[in-house]
């Protein structure tokens, strides 16, 4: 029952924004592959995926935020339910400490629809920590969530590498758009309400930026 209540209640949340949200489209090139990953048996690399390579960025600046960027990528980190919205993903972790965020950690995101997705922590630094697909993800690709200061405000960023992980998923992603809004959905309101948990004001709405790449890219 979760599932539907769920994209109901995003559906809605969507169609009464206030926060204005900014999106932009252009071509990508080589450039847009991601870096390489630690290799493993039940890793989902971009080139596992089907159809075009999606680069996507969210980014918000924040005015008058009372954290510092490493606190609030370390609190993000350590709790990501904090962030999303529990209507279209749930964090439950799986591998590693909990309260902490660090190389090697494992979660399983559940979302609304028939997409539980699992992911592994590759990298993890003070102002920033990068997820990896593993088998059975809707996706396969990486995401990194990072923060730092920038035009005298506090930024934070999304930035992801994907591809739909299978068939079923590009026809969902690519034919239909309704996993790929529900995504971009996800990761919208994950802005906002970091936002409003670092005590600041949203600037100027969440920008995304989406670069597609077509061919299959050779490397990430």
């Amino acid at each position: 029952m979760r599932r539907p209540v769920g994209l109901i209640r995003a559906t809605l949340r969507y169609l009464g924004r206030t926060t204005p949200v900014h999106r932009s489209q252009s071509d990508g090139d080589r450039g847009d592959i991601p870096p390489p990953i630690a290799p493993g048996e039940d890793v989902q690399t971009v080139q596992d995926g089907v159809g075009p390579l999606l680069r996507r960025r969210y980014s918000v600046l924040i005015d008058g935020a009372d954290i510092s960027p490493e606190t609030l990528i370390a609190g993000f980190g350590a709790a990501p339910n904090r962030g999303a919205p529990a209507d279209v993903a749930v964090f439950v972790k799986t591998e590693g400490r909990p309260g902490v965020i660090a190389a090697g950690d494992e979660f399983l995101i559940r979302m609304p629809g028939p997409w539980d997705g699992p992911v592994r922590v590759a990298t993890a630094t003070p102002t920033s920590f990068r997820l990896v697909t593993l088998r059975g993800h809707l996706e396969a690709g990486q995401i990194e969530f990072r923060s730092r200061h920038e035009d005298g405000a506090l930024l934070f960023e999304i930035e992801s590498w994907a591809r739909p992980g299978d068939r079923l998923s590009h026809v969902l992603y690519n034919r239909l758009w309704v996993a790929r809004e529900v995504q971009l959905n996800l990761w919208v309101e994950t802005c906002i309400r970091l936002a409003a948990r670092s005590g600041g004001q949203v600037r100027n709405g969440v920008q995304v930026h989406t670069r597609t790449v077509p061919e299959e890219p050779a490397t990430g």
